[in-house]
Order: structure tokens, then C-alpha cells, then sequence
């Protein structure tokens, strides 16, 4: 059975498949629709019903409060419908985004690298090439669970053979089922299913000035895959790549980065370790990713679109600086991805489309 979803502003109508929830269905069709954790959990995705029925799914209480159930609202990444429905949400505009259908990709695994002690590169040949925005991620189903992890894509998107083979930067986390898994159980030759792209994090290729990258431990996937981009394409905006890590044995692609700055006059490179031995050759920045950018711009950020990836902490304490320098909402955007203890933390009011 299916039924028919329309979505307004947009006066797009889109059939969803008895079961599915409203967001997939939307992704699937090229329709972006706000949304974060994907676990009913941190109410980015609320739309408002307008005509016919749904089941509320999994939506936590504190996310959709039962007022908010009695006025017609609804998360749109737990919802499905139990009629043909119309609903509202809010959708901006956005004349760098491209409308790119939600497809399943099965692969097969050919080879992991150790990148660090903590990160693997995992590089999947597709059966089908696939075509994303850089900075866009998958979402890679763990066998014998019923769940996803979603991953950024490192590499940049290309055409033809070059689309086929995607990088996957996998940090291990403590407890983790699904990295533990990657890390310890996955081998080349393995088959695997994943689903893409997803996200709303791309580079503002129309927007004067220059592009700040500020990443933190894998959170490099998406700097790495816009940075490449832009620089493939012949972009000559001023970029500048901020990252960090704890030590420089977790400090990845560190080589590359700096044969690009050699290469490309626009392109900076700057470093930062937060917990180097005192005492070791390392004669680059000290210090946490937020500091290091604060003083190679000389706290002063105006003229710039910044592009953060890592760690919520690490993003909270960029923002910070980045407005204490003149730059704001507008000219910040993220990529941070919710567990969910992240998603149940309040956040500010100030940032609602970041």
C-alpha cells in the first residue's frame, strides 16, 4: 500500500510506501527536509500536519511534547503516514544546493588503511557510481544489527570510474558496535550496503570571500572531500584549513595538506595539536582548533564562510570564537553528527538552521 505526501511550501507530492517515514521518503524523492539526528530525538525535523493522520513512531516526548501532537505536529524522521497527508515545513532556499535523490548502493570493500592508530580508511568499490555534493554523507548498515552509522564521504565526487570507489574515514569509538565492527570484523572483499547522499553541508561556490575549514579528529572527511573540489575545479578563493587533532601520530593526511599549500597559492594549511609531548620535534601550533584559528586570522574572520566538522564541543567552542571575530550565523555552517546524548543537549536558540 502507499500513499500520497504533499509537502508545502514546495506543492510537491511525493507516494511513500506503507511503513516508511516521512523524511526517507522525502530524501529519496530529491526533497531535502530539515532534519539532524534522525532518532526523534533533537525536533530539528518538525513539520506540521495540515490534513490526514500519522503515527508518531519513536519521537521522544521532550522533542515532540503532547501540545505539540495535539496541534498537529509531527517529526518527520519517525512519522508514518496512516493516510494520504499534507504537511508544512520549513525549508530554505539554498541556490548552491542540488536536488540529489537518496539511493541504496551496494559495494564491496578494497582495501583498508590504517590512516592513525584510531582511524581507518575504508575505500568501497560501488556497484553503481554515485553522484553527491562534497561534504554530503552515507549512512553504512551494520550486519546483524538493525541500524545505520553515518560516515562523510573523504573523497571528492568526480564522473564515470571516479564516482565508483568512496573513502570512508572510520574512527573507532569506545563501546561503539558499529565502528568496533568496521574496525576489528571488516576485511577487503567483504560486500556492503549503504544509502546516499544525505546532508545539507556542500561549500557556498556563489558567495564571495574566502572558505574557513575547522575540522577535528575524522571530522576531516568533509573539509578534505570540498577542499579537494575546489581546488580540482580551478577555485581561486582564499582557503584555509584549520585542524586538529590530540597528537601528531592522529594527525592524518598532514603530508598532503601541505604539498597542496605548496602547490596552490590560495590554499593554507594550519595545524594544531592539543596534547603533544612536550619535548618532541613538532614545531607547528599548540593548542586546540578554535585558538589556532584566532590567531592565524588574527581574531578577525569578516569577508570569510566557515565550514565546521567534529566533535560538538569542538563546534560549540568554534562558533564561539567566530562571532567574538565578526562572523555569523549566516556565514557558519555545520556538519555534526548527533548520538543520542548530543541531540538531548539544549541548544541555542541563536543557531536553529545550523
Amino acid at each position: 500500500m502507499t500513499y500520497e505526501l504533499t509537502i508545502e511550501p514546495l506543492g510537491e507530492t511525493i507516494e511513500v510506501e506503507e511503513g516508511q517515514t516521512i523524511l526517507d521518503a522525502a530524501l529519496r524523492a530529491g526533497i531535502w527536509l530539515p532534519h539532524a539526528c534522525c532518532h526523534g530525538l533533537c525536533a530539528t525535523c518538525k513539520v506540521q500536519v495540515l490534513d490526514g493522520e500519522v503515527e508518531h513512531g519513536e519521537a521522544s516526548s521532550f522533542a515532540l511534547m503532547d501540545f505539540e501532537r495535539d496541534e498537529g505536529k509531527t517529526l518527520a524522521c519517525c512519522a508514518r503516514l496512516e493516510s494520504d497527508l499534507v504537511i508544512e515545513a520549513e525549508i530554505d532556499e539554498e541556490p548552491d544546493a542540488e536536488s540529489i535523490p537518496v539511493r541504496d548502493f551496494p559495494g564491496v570493500v578494497t582495501r583498508i588503511e590504517d590512516l592513525t592508530p584510531t582511524i581507518k580508511g575504508v575505500f568501497i568499490a560501488l556497484d553503481a557510481p554515485i553522484h553527491f555534493q562534497a561534504g554530503q554523507y552515507i549512512n553504512f548498515s551494520i550486519p546483524g544489527e538493525d541500524c545505520t552509522r553515518a560516515f562523510s564521504l573523504a573523497n571528492p565526487p568526480g564522473d564515470g570510474a571516479a564516482t565508483r570507489e568512496i573513502e570512508l574515514n572510520v574512527r573507532i569509538v569506545p563501546g561503539g558496535k558499529g565502528t568496533t565492527w568496521i574496525h576489528e570484523q571488516l576485511a577487503a572483499g567483504d560486500r556492503v550496503a549503504l544509502s546516499g547522499p544525505y546532508g545539507r553541508f556542500f561549500v557556498r561556490k556563489s558567495a564571495e570571500g574566502g572558505a574557513l575549514f575547522m575540522a577535528g579528529g575524522s571530522g576531516l572527511s568533509s573539509p578534505r572531500a570540498m577542499i579537494l573540489d575546489l581546488l580540482a575545479t580551478g577555485d581561486s578563493r582564499p582557503i584555509t584549513l584549520v585542524y586538529g587533532q590530540r597528537t601528531r601520530a592522529e594527525l592524518y593526511y598532514h603530508d598532503e595538506f601541505l604539498a597542496l599549500a605548496a602547490a596552490h597559492p590560495n590554499f593554507s594549511y594550519v595545524a594544531a595539536l592539543s596534547d603533544e609531548p612536550e619535548g618532541s620535534d613538532w614545531d607547528g601550533f599548540r593548542g586546540f582548533v578554535h585558538e589556532a584559528a584566532k590567531a592565524h586570522f588574527d581574531n578577525d574572520f569578516r569577508g570569510h564562510k566557515a565550514y565546521l566538522c567534529g566533535p560538538p564541543v569542538m563546534i560549540d567552542a568554534c562558533i564561539t570564537t567566530l562571532m567574538q571575530g565578526r562572523l555569523f550565523e549566516n556565514d557558519i555552517h555545520t556538519e555534526k553528527f548527533f548520538s543520542a546524548a548530543d541531540a538531548q543537549q539544549v541548544r541555542s536558540p541563536l543557531f536553529r538552521k545550523i
